[in-house]
């Protein structure tokens, strides 16, 4: 009878107001906890924390990028993307606990007043910065900050016996997504792109503006290490390159209905050989580019397989300012491959497949990436293409480690490529702009000679013994023996000893990576007196993937996989 009443009751409930969802009970559940926190725990907590951590944790189960922001990180997040942020404007450096400048960005407030690469920023508002462990971070808090807004500075420079005064008005900083476009041949253009922003179609149409009557026919698009941006970003840039309706790219979820974007009739190198560069940082919105050129065979895809970010983000404000970032669909390119690859084992195994790629070999042979057979596609021209997560490029080029060494290693690790280059820049700095008043000059007639190398050598072996010696300073090495710390009465000897592996690793290192070293420094000297459109033009004339690029466009390649071009 009880039983009776019960399901009687249950179907009048139902009847009344409806059946709850299995979403409504979670949300009642939830509900619950948050009333019995504020009514039962021992004292008030932050309700703002707890809230910000069960979403946080609530989104981490969902896929490896949808994500929650607060206010302030979905700004910070924006910045690159909407093209400016608010501030001083300067490229820095940490270098020996103090702020180095590296470059001031061209037409920032700080270029306008005068502050220049290797000046040192040591006091900020009054408050000394150097030597007390600043971070990167902390810098960022403090000079950046909104248009109009003031900051005093006092900055250290070679040669000036006082500290400078400085008082800097905040402004509007252009953040650039195109790092680099010049002719790599009498008719090969090269553009590289960092990231796919508000901005990005102006700057590609400003570098095809100044290639073009340079005499461009074919075009080289490095798009490696570029991990995204607005898809309707990447639906334009490719609508550069494809002929009318054609398709570009398709998204669809379970909530989102199948949408489809096609080229239109305005694009501006629709016919010239194209080469798309790419690895294993392109992402998202390159992958998009890459594949929708692949599967029409408009272009060659060279370098290594991409990421494979394929689902599609769409921010939602939340009532307190905070956005979440949250995945509504999936990327598909023209021929129905899905970009995204698999993230079923959970976040951190996800974030783990360039390491899992290098260790299976995939990084050095084309023959270590496997895919199954449902994963055959084919292009326009009946060329068989892969989905299941990235895009495989028609020539692949293998990471080369030919030249690394534990001496190149510990020069990338402790920065010394960019300390030396800043100090070399600011002795010379007077000598360096007379005797190469631009690029073309300073290519033809800057090598890196037996005189600028040794002092580079004596710097860096400088710098390493330091702080080898700071590492094994008995102060601050703990030996114990059966549980009791004991003293080091021999220290100086591990240290004779610990130097002369030093000048080994560094002979063996010379011998290995002389090359490399030797270009990385020109490269860099180039981006500190010229930005960093320099920095590829030198780093480029050494790439195994843009020789690859000039050679394929110069032979058969194109017709013998019957890519359109014409």
């Amino acid at each position: 009878m009880k039983n009776l009443m019960l399901v009687g009751f249950m179907l009048l409930y139902s009847a009344a107001f409806g059946q709850r969802t299995i979403k409504e009970e979670y949300k009642l559940k939830f509900d619950d906890v948050l009333n019995l926190i504020e009514e039962k725990y021992v004292e008030h907590p932050d309700y703002t924390a707890l809230v910000d951590e069960a979403i946080i944790g609530m989104v981490k189960e969902l896929d490896p990028h949808s994500e929650y922001m607060t206010a302030e990180e979905y700004q910070k997040m924006s910045e690159p993307l909407t093209g400016n942020f608010e501030g001083i404007g300067i490229q820095f450096n940490i270098t020996k606990d103090t702020i180095t400048v590296v470059s001031p960005i061209s037409g920032g407030p700080s270029e306008r007043l005068g502050i220049r690469s290797g000046d040192k920023i040591v006091v900020i508002e009054d408050t000394v910065v150097a030597g007390i462990g600043i971070t990167n971070r902390d810098v960022i808090d403090k000079l950046r900050g909104d248009k109009g807004t003031k900051v005093r500075i006092k900055i250290l420079r070679r040669k000036v016996k006082d500290l400078i005064d400085y008082t800097i008005e905040r402004d509007k900083i252009p953040i650039f997504s195109l790092d680099a476009s010049y002719m790599l041949t009498e008719d090969i253009g090269y553009v590289k792109l960092n990231r796919f922003a508000q901005t990005t179609m102006q700057e590609f149409y400003e570098a095809l503006d100044e290639l073009e009557p340079q005499g461009m026919e074919h075009l080289v698009l490095d798009l490696r290490g570029n991990s995204g941006g607005y898809l309707n970003t990447a639906i334009q840039l490719s609508d550069e390159f494809l002929a009318d309706k054609e398709l570009i790219v398709y998204t669809e979820g379970v909530s989102n209905p199948k949408r489809e974007s096609f080229a239109t009739r305005r694009g501006r190198f629709e016919k010239g050989k194209l080469v798309v560069l790419i690895d294993e940082g392109s992402a998202s919105a390159s992958e998009i580019v890459a594949g929708a050129i692949q599967d029409h065979d408009r272009g060659l895809i060279i370098g290594r397989r991409s990421f494979g970010k394929g689902l599609v983000q769409r921010p939602f404000k939340l009532r307190d300012g905070s956005t979440l970032k949250l995945t509504t669909a999936r990327y598909y390119t023209p021929a129905g491959r899905c970009i995204q690859r698999p993230y079923e084992d959970g976040n951190d195994e996800y974030r783990k497949e360039n390491q899992r790629r290098r260790d299976n070999g995939e990084f050095f042979s084309m023959d270590s990436v496997h895919f199954n057979e449902e994963d055959k596609y084919l292009t326009d021209n009946k060329r068989i293409v892969y989905g299941g997560g990235g895009i495989l490029p028609d020539i692949f080029i293998p990471l080369d480690t030919s030249e690394s060494s534990d001496f190149l290693t510990e020069l990338l690790s402790n920065g010394l490529f960019y300390q030396y280059i800043n100090e070399y820049v600011d002795e010379n700095r007077e000598e360096l702009n007379s005797k190469y008043p631009d690029y073309e000059s300073f290519e033809k007639g800057f090598d890196p000679n037996d005189e600028f190398m040794d002092k580079f050598l004596e710097y860096a072996k400088h710098e390493l013994k330091h702080n080898k010696d700071d590492k094994l300073n008995k102060d601050d090495v703990e030996v114990s023996v059966n549980g009791e710390e004991v003293e080091i009465e021999n220290m100086e000897g591990i240290k004779k000893e610990a130097n002369k592996d030093m000048d080994k690793m560094i002979e063996e290192g010379l011998a290995t990576s002389g090359h490399i070293i030797k270009t990385r420094l020109r490269a860099l000297l180039a981006r500190t007196l010229w930005q960093t459109e320099a920095f590829y033009r030198v780093f480029n004339a050494e790439d195994h993937a843009v020789k690859k690029a000039i050679e394929s466009i110069d032979d058969k390649t194109f017709r013998k996989l019957k890519l359109s071009y014409n």
